[in-house]
């Protein structure tokens, strides 16, 4: 691939501070907040990637005379912790090999899987920058030694562009809420086939009886001990499941002051006692829903502070869809629909290349089926094409 560099300086940052924010967020389509420069320094400032988790930036950047015109969010890893495009069955294929599949470059927001621009450049110059950005991958992978690329939950555009270079592509599903022009929650709730709607009203009443009562807030409205709580929270519900929790208190505050508006906190008091949280953001068109954790069970509040709260918000802020996370046929009785999601893949090593590539022809043919089978339990009246 050769390209025209003539007045193009490409640097690999270790730190996004490097970066000027506002060229970076300028290159930010949606206003979506995974991708900003505050959400992704946040977490280099408050050590949630590093030597410690195995995320190391490496965060590309292109400039013309000196402005910003393209970038990637870039990481170097040595596991595949909090990726949600599991690859463990390649590493144990490379380890039993006697090579290493580790380090390699990873695209994505860490702890994240949702979509959004993972190769980001000036309006209308995408098909001079993002083989830009590609080539600057390459070439880093080939100084570093590092196995393969891996470019996860990217927009639509990345996607089509990077299957177009070759890259290999993998599947799965997530289970997305649609927004159709709804006057409130009732409303969607009249979409919904009766047993469905029937459920949704009684989980909701058996929070009301519980005598649970709901907080939304941003970062303007959300206090200090609000935040201490719902850390309390994040951290027991990874606590509980053996898992690695890597937010932390110093993350979460430092995002709620820096995109305040952008910050949805929904917290759960019972008897003067906070006792649950969720976590989410939004873009000026999309929910992301992100943590959960709660100190006690009340019957369906998990489903209330997590989804229901977060439909009732996007109606009331005209948001078209709202992605709750990874995986979980639980939300599809509850108004998501499922949804395919990509991700592509470069592989350097030309022997393990085409079995991957027929590794991922298999499980795309069953992720397939899987949709299908989805379709049956699709719980609206009316066929639901987004």
């Amino acid at each position: 691939m050769k390209l025209d560099v003539v007045r193009l300086q490409i640097a690999i940052h270790s730190r996004i501070s490097e970066i000027p924010a506002a060229g970076w967020n300028g290159l930010v389509r949606d206003n979506n907040p995974l991708i900003r420069h505050e959400f992704l320094h946040a977490m280099e400032q408050h050590d949630c990637v590093g030597e410690r988790f195995g995320w190391l930036p490496r965060h590309i950047a292109v400039y013309r005379d000196g402005q910003l015109v393209a970038a990637m969010p870039l990481y170097e890893k040595h596991n595949s912790y909090g990726e949600f495009v599991f690859d463990n069955a390649w590493a144990d294929a490379y380890h039993r090999a006697g090579l290493a599949y580790f380090p390699k470059l990873v695209s994505a927001v860490p702890y994240t899987p949702a979509s959004g621009q993972r190769l980001l450049a000036a309006p209308g110059e995408e098909a001079t920058l993002y083989p830009v950005l590609l080539e600057t991958v390459l070439q880093l992978a080939d100084r570093m030694g590092a196995s393969s690329f891996h470019c996860l939950f990217p927009a639509d555009e990345g996607f089509e562009f990077l299957a177009g270079q070759g890259l290999l592509t993998r599947h799965d599903v997530q289970f997305h809420w649609h927004n159709r022009h709804y006057r409130d929650f009732d409303q969607f709730l009249d979409g919904l086939v009766a047993k469905k709607r029937k459920n949704i009203r009684q989980e909701r009443r058996r929070v009301v009886e519980a005598g649970v009562t709901l907080r939304r807030l941003n970062g303007h409205s959300a206090s200090t001990y609000d935040w201490q709580r719902f850390t309390h929270f994040y951290n027991k519900t990874f606590s509980e499941k053996w898992g690695m929790a890597t937010f932390n208190y110093g993350f979460f505050r430092e995002v709620a002051a820096q995109l305040p508006d952008q910050v949805l906190l929904v917290l759960a008091d019972l008897e003067g006692e906070c006792i649950a949280g969720s976590l989410m953001y939004q873009s000026d068109t999309t929910l992301y829903g992100r943590h959960w954790g709660s100190d006690c069970w009340v019957d369906g509040l998990h489903f209330e502070a997590c989804y229901y709260q977060g439909i009732e918000h996007c109606i009331e802020q005209g948001l078209a869809c709202f992605e709750p996370g990874a995986q979980g046929e639980h939300k599809l009785p509850r108004g998501f629909v499922p949804t395919l999601t990509r991700s592509s893949h470069w592989i350097r090593d030309d022997g393990f290349r085409g079995p991957i590539a027929r590794y991922t022809e298999h499980e795309q043919a069953a992720i397939a089926a899987y949709l299908d089978q989805l379709q049956a339990s699709i719980p609206y009246r009316e066929a639901v094409t987004e």
